[in-house]
């Protein structure tokens, strides 16, 4: 079963979906609203199970687009397509995952001028037999997991303060202006994204990987743009998560309470439950 995120207009209503598997416990339930700024909707998302190889592999990423939705829809349609094509995918999994991210990279940037003038974050989750999870990201949308209700970042945010120095060596700059947020040569507030054909010379889009296990102590997963990271603790997402059995319901209250607490930004968040 395979959600694409659907459009809307009015500040506050959520495109929602859900899934589950055939073989395991597992759950799973997403939420997307549009935030305030004037721009169409630049989040997209995706959550699907499929069998590949005989295994079951829950596929799920949130994508958090700049400057327009081409990147973020494009790594929509070809991101995990472009990992599980790796030859090494099986017996190497985290070398596989940072090849496609950085061929997915460049195909973006050698498409139409278009396509690479707009970027987008990512992370990414891929689950094997509800057993073994690798997570990816880019940029600054998160993952965390809940186990015995403590929550575990199991993303690293990528911001311009902490590469600044890999910024500068590549010939950029670090700058709160305008504003009072870090951003690369003053434009971009991640180090590290998927196109930006005028920023690549100092950014990267290598994904920092992440696997775990999953234990009969994991109860679920939170993946989200930083639309609800920005307002939200960690630790306060899993609480609220992990009281709401119904995944979708759970997305959907952590939608709400960012935007309760006056987030702006356009909000994205799959909660996945493993038991």
């Amino acid at each position: 079963m395979f959600y694409f995120h659907l459009r809307t207009k009015a500040v506050g209503s959520c495109s929602s979906g859900k899934g589950k598997s055939n073989q395991y416990p597992l759950k799973y339930g997403f939420c997307l609203v549009e935030g305030k700024p004037d721009h169409p909707m630049e989040d997209f998302h995706v959550a699907k199970i499929v069998q590949f190889h005989g295994r079951e592999l829950g596929l799920f990423a949130i994508f958090d687009g700049h400057s327009g939705d081409t990147v973020p829809a494009y790594l929509q349609k070809h991101l995990f397509a472009n990992i599980l094509k790796e030859e090494d995918f099986w017996t190497d999994t985290n070398s596989s995952i940072i090849e496609a991210y950085e061929s997915t990279d460049q195909a973006i940037l050698s498409h139409s001028p278009d396509l690479g003038r707009g970027g987008s974050t990512a992370v990414t989750a891929i689950l094997i037999n509800n057993q073994k999870l690798w997570i990816a990201n880019v940029g600054d949308s998160r993952a965390v997991l809940s186990r015995k209700g403590s929550a575990i970042q199991m993303s690293i945010d990528h911001e311009p303060n902490t590469e600044r120095r890999i910024i500068e060596n590549k010939g950029g700059f670090v700058s709160n202006l305008p504003g009072d947020v870090a951003r690369v040569n003053g434009q971009l507030a991640v180090s590290r994204a998927f196109g930006d054909r005028n920023l690549k010379s100092h950014l990267r889009s290598d994904p920092d990987v992440q696997p775990d296990d999953i234990d009969q102590d994991t109860e679920l997963l939170i993946l989200a743009s930083d639309g609800l990271w920005k307002v939200m603790a960690n630790q306060e997402a899993v609480d609220i998560a992990i009281k709401i059995k119904d995944p979708e319901k759970a997305a959907k209250q952590l939608t709400a309470e960012a935007l309760k607490r006056e987030s702006r930004d356009d909000i994205s968040c799959i909660v996945v439950r493993f038991k």
